[in-house]
């Protein structure tokens, strides 16, 4: 296999397709750190020539980690579906770019080879794509789940709200709740991040908030935010539990870095089928962020949007509710600004719709990082015209327990409106009862924004 192209009388020769791979990213601080990005605009365009010629044949049989040392790898390549992989095993990247942009592809054809595509192919296509491809791709990928409200219906965008407390006040999270309910936000989830990671913690949260949507008959799920092992003993002592939730990293080494494997996934998940209080068959939730895996020295010298894809390719086999990119949240270390932080939004939205997931991205940033509100703002409008299934909600956009910058409670209604979007049915209806929306007059109701209209 010839991994060169010459440019300008110049020949730029690569050593591997994971070299490729990592050189025709979009330029990511991640990769300079990792010291395997592109060198120059050229020899990025280089790679990106060489990678458009390579077959999804050939990337299948080239895992950027390999099949011995990696147990996501063997779960790829052990649950690939064979006859989805035959529609499109002769296509070159460039060619699989030409197809999945052709206005005669439409999501139920997308839907059809999704299952036979490995995340190495997800990425590479990713790579020769623009922001606008990208945005159009996946608007094309409606993912429809279950839980206790369905999600990723055409017309809708949806939020997670986000009550976080620094001590885990209970009052202080439902408080928060309550007023994120009111202004029309929470039908993905209502998700806390526990400051305190002990079982008690998560079942004492999860039951106060499961009391608050019981008396208020809110159709939505409830989540707390703790290790997987941590909600498991939670759920054995009996607490109700909606979604589980983990974050994924795209390596078997860096798995283990957050103490967690296939097999112990395998077990949480058949728990939660057996205990968990949510109605639908979905019942997982995973959270993402390309560098989870450079941060951990865990990333093999692979660069970064291929290993957030492989984050992708572990979650789908869990079947998940929910599956979020915090984009922004790693640091400026892995996405530095405003730019990179935008791209990386889209890429992981596309990639992780393209493999069959039902998306949702947490656009935030960290006080460090080169990025302002304008632009953050921007990135919203962008995921949400893309299709993205959900966005983060809290208190004016910023978490005082985690410090850093996402969404606002009153962002959600204003994208709505701006794109035509609506919540999960069920919730519609719901804030149409309480007043919350007037959809008639296309204006918030009398109970908008007023957390006391929701019963404690």
């Amino acid at each position: 296999m010839r991994l060169a192209a010459t440019i300008r009388s110049v020949v730029h020769r690569f050593e591997s397709l994971r070299e490729v791979l990592a050189k025709s990213n979009a330029p990511k601080s991640g990769d300079n750190l990792a010291g395997i990005a592109a060198r120059s605009a050229v020899e990025r365009v280089a790679a990106r020539a060489v990678l458009s010629n390579v077959t999804l044949e050939t990337l299948r049989q080239n895992p950027v980690v390999p099949y011995e040392i990696d147990e996501l790898t063997r779960l790829f390549e052990h649950s690939l579906d064979e006859h989805a992989f035959k529609a499109i095993a002769h296509l070159t990247v460039g060619q699989f770019r030409e197809w999945l942009l052709e206005d005669q592809t439409d999501g139920l054809k997308i839907r059809s080879i999704s299952a036979g595509l490995t995340p190495e192919m997800a990425a590479a296509v990713a790579k020769l794509m623009s922001n606008m491809d990208l945005m159009v791709v996946a608007s094309k990928c409606q993912v429809v789940v279950r839980a206790n409200t369905t999600l990723g219906l055409p017309g809708r965008l949806s939020s997670r709200v986000q009550p976080n407390h620094p001590t885990d006040d209970i009052e202080g999270i439902l408080l928060s709740t309550r007023e994120g309910l009111a202004y029309g936000c929470g039908d993905a989830v209502i998700g806390v991040n526990p400051a305190t990671d002990t079982a008690e913690s998560t079942a004492e949260i999860l039951t106060a908030i499961d009391g608050v949507l019981k008396r208020n008959a809110v159709p939505t799920q409830h989540c707390v935010l703790s290790h997987v092992t941590v909600q498991m003993r939670a759920l054995q002592l009996g607490c109700p539990m909606d979604l589980m939730f983990q974050s994924l990293s795209g390596t078997e080494l860096g798995n283990k870095a957050f103490g967690i494997s296939v097999a112990l996934l395998d077990e949480a998940w058949a728990l939660m089928k057996e205990r968990g209080s949510a109605r639908g068959p979905n019942c997982m939730y995973f959270e993402t962020g390309q560098g989870s895996a450079l941060s951990s020295a865990a990333h093999h010298g692979v660069d970064q949007v291929t290993l957030e894809a492989r984050c992708y390719g572990f979650a789908r086999r869990y079947q998940p509710f929910l599956v979020n990119t915090v984009v922004g949240f790693i640091g400026p270390e892995y996405l530095e600004d405003g730019p990179q932080i935008t791209r990386a939004g889209l890429e992981d939205h596309f990639m992780g719709k393209l493999l069959g997931l039902p998306m949702g991205c947490d656009a935030c940033f960290t006080y460090h990082a080169r990025m302002d509100q304008d632009e953050l703002e921007s990135l919203k409008v962008l995921l949400s015209a893309a299709g993205c299934s959900y966005l983060m909600s809290l208190p004016v956009g910023d978490d005082i327990m985690l410090n850093y910058q996402s969404t606002s409670y009153h962002d959600i209604p204003s994208i709505r409106r701006l794109l035509a979007k609506r919540p999960t049915p069920e919730f519609d209806a719901w804030i149409v009862e309480r007043d919350i929306w007037d959809y008639e007059r296309d204006r918030p109701g009398r109970a908008f924004g007023n957390a006391a209209a929701i019963l404690p």
